[in-house]
Protein backbone atom coordinates (compact mmCIF):
# COMPACT_ATOMS: atom_id res chain seq x y z
CA UNK A 1 0.00 0.00 0.00
CA UNK A 2 1.50 3.37 -1.01
CA UNK A 3 2.26 6.03 1.59
CA UNK A 4 -0.23 8.84 1.11
CA UNK A 5 -0.51 12.41 2.37
CA UNK A 6 -3.48 13.30 4.59
CA UNK A 7 -5.04 15.27 1.71
CA UNK A 8 -4.64 12.34 -0.69
CA UNK A 9 -6.07 9.88 1.85
CA UNK A 10 -9.08 12.15 2.47
CA UNK A 11 -9.75 12.59 -1.26
CA UNK A 12 -9.57 8.84 -1.97
CA UNK A 13 -11.79 8.15 1.05
CA UNK A 14 -14.35 10.69 -0.24
CA UNK A 15 -14.16 9.08 -3.66
CA UNK A 16 -14.67 5.62 -2.19
CA UNK A 17 -17.94 6.77 -0.57
CA UNK A 18 -19.22 8.53 -3.71
CA UNK A 19 -21.27 5.79 -5.32
CA UNK A 20 -20.25 2.80 -7.43
CA UNK A 21 -18.10 4.74 -9.92
CA UNK A 22 -16.27 6.52 -7.11
CA UNK A 23 -15.70 3.27 -5.23
CA UNK A 24 -14.41 1.60 -8.41
CA UNK A 25 -11.98 4.48 -9.07
CA UNK A 26 -10.72 4.47 -5.45
CA UNK A 27 -10.25 0.68 -5.54
CA UNK A 28 -8.35 0.89 -8.83
CA UNK A 29 -6.07 3.57 -7.38
CA UNK A 30 -5.35 1.46 -4.32
CA UNK A 31 -4.73 -1.72 -6.35
CA UNK A 32 -2.40 0.02 -8.81
CA UNK A 33 -0.68 2.35 -6.31
CA UNK A 34 -1.77 5.47 -8.16
CA UNK A 35 -0.81 8.68 -6.37
CA UNK A 36 -2.47 12.08 -6.49
CA UNK A 37 -0.60 15.35 -6.64
CA UNK A 38 -1.13 19.03 -7.33
CA UNK A 39 0.37 20.84 -10.31
CA UNK A 40 -0.56 24.06 -12.13
CA UNK A 41 -1.68 23.23 -15.67
CA UNK A 42 -4.05 24.40 -18.39
CA UNK A 43 -6.59 21.67 -17.61
CA UNK A 44 -8.29 20.60 -14.39
CA UNK A 45 -6.29 17.38 -14.11
CA UNK A 46 -4.05 15.01 -16.01
CA UNK A 47 -2.70 11.48 -15.81
CA UNK A 48 1.01 10.87 -16.11
CA UNK A 49 3.05 8.15 -17.74
CA UNK A 50 4.22 7.22 -14.23
CA UNK A 51 0.60 6.35 -13.40
CA UNK A 52 -0.17 9.26 -11.15
CA UNK A 53 -2.89 11.91 -11.35
CA UNK A 54 -2.12 15.60 -11.07
CA UNK A 55 -4.95 17.99 -10.13
CA UNK A 56 -4.79 21.72 -10.75
CA UNK A 57 -4.33 23.34 -7.30
CA UNK A 58 -7.70 25.12 -7.58
CA UNK A 59 -9.38 21.67 -7.42
CA UNK A 60 -7.08 20.16 -4.84
CA UNK A 61 -7.97 22.41 -1.93
CA UNK A 62 -11.09 20.55 -0.77
CA UNK A 63 -10.78 16.75 -0.83
CA UNK A 64 -14.57 16.39 -0.80
CA UNK A 65 -15.28 18.76 -3.69
CA UNK A 66 -17.57 16.95 -6.20
CA UNK A 67 -15.83 18.39 -9.25
CA UNK A 68 -12.36 17.44 -7.94
CA UNK A 69 -13.63 13.90 -7.33
CA UNK A 70 -15.03 13.79 -10.87
CA UNK A 71 -11.67 14.85 -12.30
CA UNK A 72 -10.03 11.93 -10.52
CA UNK A 73 -12.70 9.55 -11.89
CA UNK A 74 -11.99 10.95 -15.38
CA UNK A 75 -8.23 10.47 -15.10
CA UNK A 76 -8.57 6.98 -13.59
CA UNK A 77 -10.63 6.06 -16.65
CA UNK A 78 -7.73 7.18 -18.84
CA UNK A 79 -5.27 5.05 -16.87
CA UNK A 80 -7.63 2.10 -17.32
CA UNK A 81 -7.87 2.77 -21.08
CA UNK A 82 -4.12 2.81 -21.67
CA UNK A 83 -2.26 5.64 -23.31
CA UNK A 84 -3.16 4.83 -26.93
CA UNK A 85 -6.88 5.20 -26.24
CA UNK A 86 -6.49 7.96 -23.64
CA UNK A 87 -4.70 10.14 -26.19
CA UNK A 88 -7.60 10.17 -28.63
CA UNK A 89 -10.94 11.93 -28.99
CA UNK A 90 -12.59 8.52 -28.60
CA UNK A 91 -10.85 8.01 -25.24
CA UNK A 92 -11.66 11.54 -24.12
CA UNK A 93 -15.32 11.12 -25.02
CA UNK A 94 -15.53 7.97 -22.91
CA UNK A 95 -13.76 9.66 -19.97
CA UNK A 96 -15.88 12.84 -20.18
CA UNK A 97 -19.10 10.82 -20.29
CA UNK A 98 -17.95 8.71 -17.34
CA UNK A 99 -17.01 11.85 -15.39
CA UNK A 100 -20.28 13.67 -15.95
CA UNK A 101 -22.44 10.63 -15.30
CA UNK A 102 -20.55 10.17 -12.03
CA UNK A 103 -21.18 13.80 -11.11
CA UNK A 104 -24.88 13.74 -11.89
CA UNK A 105 -25.84 10.20 -10.93
CA UNK A 106 -23.38 9.62 -8.11
CA UNK A 107 -23.25 13.05 -6.53
CA UNK A 108 -26.33 14.89 -7.81
CA UNK A 109 -24.10 17.72 -9.10
CA UNK A 110 -25.04 19.97 -12.01
CA UNK A 111 -23.32 23.18 -13.05
CA UNK A 112 -25.24 26.37 -12.33
CA UNK A 113 -24.48 27.84 -15.75
CA UNK A 114 -27.20 26.78 -18.26
CA UNK A 115 -24.73 26.91 -21.18
CA UNK A 116 -22.38 24.46 -19.46
CA UNK A 117 -25.33 22.24 -18.49
CA UNK A 118 -26.33 22.17 -22.16
CA UNK A 119 -22.83 21.24 -23.32
CA UNK A 120 -22.64 18.42 -20.77
CA UNK A 121 -26.08 17.09 -21.76
CA UNK A 122 -25.11 17.08 -25.45
CA UNK A 123 -21.80 15.37 -24.73
CA UNK A 124 -23.33 12.67 -22.52
CA UNK A 125 -26.04 12.04 -25.14
CA UNK A 126 -23.51 11.21 -27.88
CA UNK A 127 -23.19 7.51 -28.66
CA UNK A 128 -19.85 5.84 -28.00
CA UNK A 129 -19.03 4.86 -31.55
CA UNK A 130 -16.33 4.88 -34.18
CA UNK A 131 -18.36 7.33 -36.30
CA UNK A 132 -15.95 10.13 -37.17
CA UNK A 133 -18.78 12.68 -37.33
CA UNK A 134 -19.79 11.82 -33.76
CA UNK A 135 -16.16 12.16 -32.63
CA UNK A 136 -15.81 15.51 -34.42
CA UNK A 137 -18.99 16.70 -32.68
CA UNK A 138 -17.57 15.50 -29.34
CA UNK A 139 -14.34 17.37 -30.05
CA UNK A 140 -16.29 20.58 -30.66
CA UNK A 141 -18.36 20.20 -27.50
CA UNK A 142 -15.27 19.46 -25.39
CA UNK A 143 -13.49 22.49 -26.82
CA UNK A 144 -16.53 24.68 -26.11
CA UNK A 145 -16.62 23.41 -22.51
CA UNK A 146 -12.87 23.41 -21.90
CA UNK A 147 -11.98 26.64 -23.69
CA UNK A 148 -9.17 27.46 -26.10
CA UNK A 149 -6.49 26.06 -23.77
CA UNK A 150 -8.03 22.60 -23.94
CA UNK A 151 -6.15 21.24 -26.96
CA UNK A 152 -8.42 18.34 -27.95
CA UNK A 153 -7.78 19.44 -31.54
CA UNK A 154 -4.26 17.97 -31.28
CA UNK A 155 -5.52 14.44 -30.63
CA UNK A 156 -6.48 11.95 -33.35
CA UNK A 157 -10.12 10.91 -33.46
CA UNK A 158 -9.25 7.22 -32.96
CA UNK A 159 -6.51 5.70 -30.82
CA UNK A 160 -3.28 6.22 -32.77
CA UNK A 161 -2.87 2.66 -34.05
CA UNK A 162 -6.49 2.65 -35.29
CA UNK A 163 -6.14 6.16 -36.75
CA UNK A 164 -3.15 5.00 -38.79
CA UNK A 165 -5.08 1.94 -39.95
CA UNK A 166 -7.96 4.23 -40.98
CA UNK A 167 -5.60 6.47 -42.96
CA UNK A 168 -4.34 3.43 -44.90
CA UNK A 169 -7.61 1.50 -45.37
CA UNK A 170 -10.31 4.21 -44.96
CA UNK A 171 -12.29 1.73 -42.83
CA UNK A 172 -13.57 2.47 -39.36
CA UNK A 173 -12.69 0.09 -36.55
CA UNK A 174 -15.33 -2.50 -35.82
CA UNK A 175 -16.97 -2.63 -32.41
Amino acid sequence: MPIRSDWETQLISSLDRAGPAGHAAASYMEQKGIHLGLRPQSSGAQWTIRRSIQLHPRYGIAPRDPYALSLVVHEVRHLQQGWLTALSVYGELEAWQHQFRFLEDGLGWRPEDPARRSLIAQLVALPMSWDRNVLRRARGLMRAYGGHRYRIDLLPLYPLHLELLFVVTRRRPSA
